[in-house]
């Protein structure tokens, strides 16, 4: 596909349509929307247009499924935005929140051969800097890895493994409190009705939002 606009934009809605059938509520028109953040009418008539081509299924009631020739750009896509910010994290040293927008970027520059020497040179990561799966480039779907920390015992320890939304702010956050992947957790009081979480971090106790517990992936501690 020729790198232009017109191209980028196809990317970007193939990439949404991945994400959402993976890792989101699944794909429908306003959670298109609301992902790429257009308007429901502009996300209905790129739909019809991206079936058409055979990007993808295109159902009346909205759900949309990729088609293998679909998977083959948006997995593309993904695997080259993650490593970009493997890049971007591991070699130049830009904190996990800065990274998004600056992958979203170079995720549309980025040719096979420089893929293929990022793979190399980083080491062929698994997971992009907040623990999101770099698809596999056989098109096969990834392994999930992890549980929500919500879902942790009080007195149990485990080991965060990433976060399900890339929000700065929530970023910014985990990191000032030391929750990156691989720090250990120990979950102690749970409060009642929906209420704050404690968690130790490295010695040092937090109060956090049933909300944020949710978001945060850990795996049990060995």
């Amino acid at each position: 596909m020729p790198h232009t606009h017109f191209a980028e934009s196809i990317e970007e809605y193939l990439e949404a349509v991945y994400r959402l059938e993976r890792e989101g509520p699944g794909v429908s028109t306003s959670a298109l929307a609301s992902e790429l953040g257009i308007s429901a009418a502009s996300v209905s008539g790129m739909l019809k247009k991206l079936a058409t081509d055979g990007y993808l299924e295109h159902r009346a009631r909205g759900d949309a499924k990729l088609t293998r020739k679909g998977l083959e750009i948006a997995v593309r896509v993904v695997r080259r935005h993650r490593l970009a910010e493997r890049l971007l994290t591991d070699v130049l040293g830009m904190a996990w929140d800065e990274v998004q927008g600056e992958a979203c970027m170079l995720e549309h520059a980025i040719s096979q051969r420089v893929e293929d020497r990022l793979v190399h040179i980083l080491g062929d990561p698994q997971t992009c800097p907040h623990g999101k799966p770099i698809p596999p480039s056989d098109l096969s779907d990834p392994v999930e890895i992890g549980m929500p920390l919500a879902q942790v015992e009080s007195g149990e320890r485990a080991v965060v493994h990433g976060v399900k939304e890339e929000v700065p702010e929530i970023l910014r956050y985990l990191g000032e409190i030391g929750m990156r992947p691989g720090a250990p957790v120990l979950i102690g009081a749970k409060a009642p009705l929906g209420g704050p979480i404690t968690v130790d971090v490295d010695g040092k106790q937090h109060a956090i939002s049933l909300e944020l517990a949710r978001m945060v992936m850990v795996t049990p501690a060995s």
